[in-house]
């Protein structure tokens, strides 16, 4: 498996082909992704990049908590 994650695609669609990142991006601040719904919803349209930026989380934080987790990332 790849460990490529594209910060520019909605974040349910990274969490289908990478369902272990739900809790680390949970811990991150992506608090809505706890909740089924919003995870149903808002997170079929929004992006990491988006989503950190309305959760109010550096968008650096995450980038340097997916690197030190061994995923790549493109942007």
């Amino acid at each position: 498996m790849i460990n490529c994650i594209d910060l520019t695609i909605p974040v349910a669609e990274v969490l289908k082909e990478h369902p272990e990142l739900k809790p680390l991006l949970i811990d991150l601040g992506f608090k809505p992704l706890a909740n089924p719904m919003m995870l149903n919803t808002v997170a079929k349209v929004t992006s990491i990049s988006a989503g950190s930026k309305l959760a109010g989380i550096s968008i650096e934080a995450v980038k340097e908590t997916l690197l030190c987790n061994g995923y790549e990332i493109k942007e």
